[in-house]
C-alpha cells in the first residue's frame, strides 16, 4: 500500500511551465493516482490524512470519471469505520447490525458528496452526525410495524429516556404525572405517546405467552366473533314464523335447503310443476323475510 506521505506528495497539482512566445498560462494536470490495496485497513491516523488529501483531490475531479470513482469509492471504504462506531449507538434496537451499518454507510456517501474541503472542517467532525442522522431516519420511517406521526414518534424517544432516568433516581416505575412534569406536557399526551409506542413492534399471533405451555399462544387468547351465535339467534327467530306457514311450504323449504333438492326434483316428489315450485319458494321466503324484518323493528 502507498504510504500516506507519499499520497500527499502525489495529490499535488502539477504545473506546466512549458515557455511560449505569449505569457505563460498555469495549467494543472491530474498524475495517477496511487493504488491503495485494502482502504480498510488503513489506520485511523493515517485514514484522516489520507481522507483530507482524496477529498481535496476529490474536489477537483469530475463526476463520472474513473479517476473520481476511484476515489470516491477509497473514501467510502477507508471511512466504514466512522460507521461501525456510530452503529454501536444503536445496538439495542431490533435491527440487525448488518443492516444499521448498510444504512449509516449512506449516511457516509452524502457526508462525502457534501462534504466542502476548503471550508478546513475535519471530514469525521462533519461526517458523524450525518451517519448517524440517516440512521435514525431509517429507525423513524421505516422500522416501524404501524405508520404513526412523527410527532408521536419523536415523544416515544423522548419518553423512553426520560421514563430510564426517573426510574434510576425513583427507583421504580414513573407515572403519567411524572412524565409528564419531566417532558413539561400534558398526561394527555404522555398516554398517547405510550399508546403509540406499541406500534413499533408488531407480535406474531403463533408467540407463545407462557413457555411451560406449547398451547399457550397469542391467538388463543384473542376474542373473536362468533358466527355461531348469529346463526343461533336467526333459527331462533325464524322458528316461530316457519311454524305459520302452510304445510306445503314448509314442506318445499325442507326438500329446498335441508336436503338441498332442485326446484326440478322437489316438482317430481310433490307432483306439481317446477314453475310452481318456484312461485311457492319466493312466497314463502318473502313471508319469513317481512316476518324477519317486523321483529327487528
Amino acid at each position: 500500500m502507498t504510504e500516506p506521505c507519499a499520497l500527499l506528495a502525489e495529490s499535488q497539482p502539477v504545473r506546466d511551465t512549458t515557455s511560449s512566445d505569449t505569457a505563460p498560462s498555469p495549467r494543472v494536470e491530474l498524475v495517477d493516482l496511487p493504488h491503495i490495496e485494502d482502504p480498510g485497513a488503513v489506520a485511523p491516523a493515517d485514514a484522516r490524512e489520507l481522507s483530507r488529501a482524496l477529498l481535496t483531490r476529490l474536489s477537483g475531479l469530475e463526476e463520472g470519471t474513473a479517476e473520481y470513482s476511484y476515489v470516491r469509492a477509497t473514501l467510502i471504504e477507508m471511512n466504514v469505520s466512522l460507521v461501525k462506531y456510530a452503529a454501536r449507538r444503536f445496538t439495542s434496537r431490533s435491527e440487525s447490525m448488518d443492516d444499521i451499518i448498510q444504512v449509516g454507510t449512506i449516511g457516509l456517501i452524502k457526508a462525502i458528496d457534501r462534504f466542502e474541503a476548503d471550508r478546513g472542517l475535519e471530514f469525521s467532525t462533519f461526517a458523524l452526525p450525518t451517519i448517524i442522522g440517516e440512521i435514525k431516519r431509517h429507525f423513524r420511517d421505516s422500522t416501524w410495524a404501524v405508520h404513526v406521526p412523527r410527532r408521536l414518534q419523536e415523544l416515544r424517544g423522548a419518553l423512553t429516556k426520560a421514563a430510564d432516568d426517573l426510574e434510576q433516581s425513583l427507583d421504580r416505575a414513573p407515572t403519567v404525572a411524572e412524565l409528564a412534569a419531566r417532558l413539561e406536557v400534558d398526561e394527555e399526551e404522555v398516554v398517547e405517546g405510550l399508546t403509540a409506542s406499541k406500534a413499533y413492534t408488531a407480535g406474531s399471533l403463533d408467540m407463545q405467552l407462557e413457555a411451560d405451555s406449547p398451547d399457550s399462544t397469542l391467538v388463543r387468547r384473542l376474542g373473536f366473533d362468533d358466527t355461531r351465535l348469529t346463526r343461533f339467534e336467526d333459527l331462533h327467530a325464524l322458528k316461530p314464523l316457519l311454524a305459520a306457514l302452510p304445510e306445503r311450504d314448509r314442506t318445499i323449504i325442507s326438500l329446498r335447503f335441508g336436503e338441498e333438492l332442485t326446484q326440478a326434483q322437489i316438482g317430481q316428489r310433490l307432483g306439481i310443476s317446477q314453475m310452481h315450485v318456484s312461485r311457492l319458494l319466493t312466497r314463502a321466503l318473502a313471508t319469513l323475510r317481512a316476518g324477519l324484518l317486523h321483529d327487528d323493528c
